[in-house]
């Protein structure tokens, strides 16, 4: 499997964590929407957060948890949690992945 995700996860690619947790990590965009936005990864592959809504819930909610860390700690509390799902949706990247962010950061 071909996933940078994936990659990045298992520390094959490097990059630096904002966060982490048992079953996710978190880092920033490479190409940020907001002046807050990253992103947050389940370690273990899913295509999209459907399918890992419905095989592990355990790690669904620890993903969702680690979200709501990450934008306590990089925003003033208003963000946005957001998923997509399929390629008409605008997923780019096919592994699970959530999108945290913000207009307000925390300086």
């Amino acid at each position: 499997m071909d996933c940078i995700f994936c990659k990045i996860t298992s520390g094959e690619l490097p990059a630096t964590f904002v966060a982490e947790s048992e079953h996710a990590v978190a880092f920033n965009d490479i190409n940020p929407a907001q002046p807050v936005h990253v992103l947050i990864v389940p370690r273990v592959h899913y295509t999209d957060v459907a399918e890992l809504a419905v095989a592990n819930a355990e790690v669904l909610a620890d993903l969702i948890q680690l979200g709501v860390s990450v934008a306590e700690l990089k925003s003033t509390g208003s963000f946005r949690l957001q998923f997509n799902t399929g390629a008409e949706a605008g997923q780019t990247v096919f592994h699970a992945h959530g999108h945290i962010t913000s207009r307000t950061p925390r300086v």
